[in-house]
């Protein structure tokens, strides 16, 4: 399936500076103790700053690096192992990927422990298809003789792979290539999709039916759908208050879908 541009996030902006670049935003999500920060140091250098998220004690970094004749906006998110629980780190994320829409998402992941990572790519992958999986600590997977094959997992997750060891820049050049190719829909993405059982599944079709309906615009209907479906509050307050389709009569249709 085609990378295609959401029709809820601005059109890349066009930047006054020096090499007048396009400017494209970048998530950059994973688990802790991934060397997430370590990816960000080495792709921003000097060129960011840090404050905390709107509301938050959370601290928020945010960077550039170019490449192409393209700018590219970091931002690092929280470190979190999931984005279904409550946790101030998590509802961060989660609430990033899904209200601000970036042009591509950066899941940073251990290539030691890349099965348990994994479990939020996959999460990542319900909100947006345009994701790039960095598999970092190659060199430590080495000494442990734990061969990644980086091939066949992007062929099993749909989305660009790229093995690195960041503290040594190994394969960050790559990643950046795929960066670029993602946020500038270069390249042909066919996410995994997650299937539940066949009760859920006609349950999740029945209600995502509806909220395309209700909300054209709406991003990750599916994921939406799933979210209200286990009950999850957050969600139905976004729907609700407009952050997701906008402010006209949100409520009001809110309603008529869960009825």
């Amino acid at each position: 399936m085609p990378a295609r541009a959401n029709a809820n996030r601005p059109a890349p902006q066009t930047i006054t500076d020096t090499d007048d670049a396009t400017e494209y935003v970048v998530a950059l999500a994973g688990n802790p103790n991934t060397g997430k920060s370590t990816v960000f140091n080495h792709l921003t250098g000097l060129r960011q700053h840090t404050g905390n998220w709107p509301g938050k004690t959370v601290t928020r970094a945010e960077g550039t690096f170019t490449h192409a004749g393209c700018r590219f906006r970091l931002i690092d998110l929280p470190g979190t192992y999931s984005l279904l629980a409550d946790s101030a780190d998590e509802q961060i994320a989660r609430d990033y990927l899904l209200f601000d829409q970036p042009d591509c998402t950066v899941v940073v992941c251990d290539a030691t422990l890349l099965e348990r990572n994994l479990h939020l790519v996959l999460q990542v992958l319900q909100i947006t298809p345009r994701v790039v999986v960095c598999a970092n600590l190659i060199d430590e997977a080495d000494r442990k003789q734990i061969a990644l094959e980086a091939h066949a997992i992007e062929g099993e997750l749909g989305v660009p792979v790229v093995p690195t060891a960041a503290r040594s820049g190994t394969g960050l050049d790559r990643l950046v290539e795929r960066i670029h190719a993602v946020a500038t829909n270069a390249v042909s993405l066919t996410p995994a999709a997650v299937v539940f059982d066949a009760e859920i599944e006609e349950a999740v079709a029945e209600l995502t039916a509806q909220l395309n309906q209700t909300f054209p615009a709406l991003p990750a209907a599916r994921w939406i759908a799933l979210r209200l479906l286990d009950g999850d509050a957050h969600v139905e307050r976004a729907l609700r208050d407009g952050r997701l389709v906008g402010k006209t009569d949100a409520a009001h249709s809110v309603g008529e879908t869960q009825s």
